[in-house]
């Protein structure tokens, strides 16, 4: 893509350099109909009520959108091998870390400790989606103490 006096694009030492900035805008405007989509798709989840729509538009978009990157971006087709088992290899450290840090993140109590305002704020959480009041929620608002 060089004007028509002959002179060649900024930073191009190349006579048959070739303008892949097409490429590049055809690429972001994929990703910007996916993040759209990734958007949209929860909002769709919520009204319908269907859980797994929002599952698949956050984690499934959110995968082809980071490959999409990984390949057009990084270019990581045109690297050596060693640097896809390097990827591998760090996915599969960040699998194993989560796996071993899930349980006691999620547990609200444990071998030597015991989370108790997980726990209170679960038992609120449960109590205001049933309707219920817990007792130390009415004993605050004055509801069963007689207004003490």
């Amino acid at each position: 893509m060089s004007d028509p006096a002959g002179r060649l694009p900024y930073g191009t030492l190349d006579p048959d350099y070739h303008d892949h900035s097409a490429h590049y805008i055809k690429i972001w405007g994929i990703l910007v109909v996916l993040l759209i989509v990734s958007v949209i798709g929860p909002v769709i989840g919520d009204v319908t009520g269907l859980k797994w729509i929002t599952l698949i538009t956050a984690f499934g978009i959110a995968i082809v959108k980071a490959a999409m990157v990984c390949k057009e971006f990084m270019h990581i087709t045109v690297e050596p091998v060693i640097v896809h088992y390097f990827l591998i290899v760090a996915l599969v450290l960040m699998a194993l870390f989560f796996a071993a840090v899930a349980p006691d993140v999620m547990n609200h109590e444990g071998e030597n400790w015991e989370n108790v305002a997980a726990k209170k704020a679960v038992l609120a959480g449960k109590a205001a989606g049933s309707g219920h009041e817990t007792e130390h929620q009415a004993k605050e608002e004055g509801g069963h103490d007689g207004g003490h």
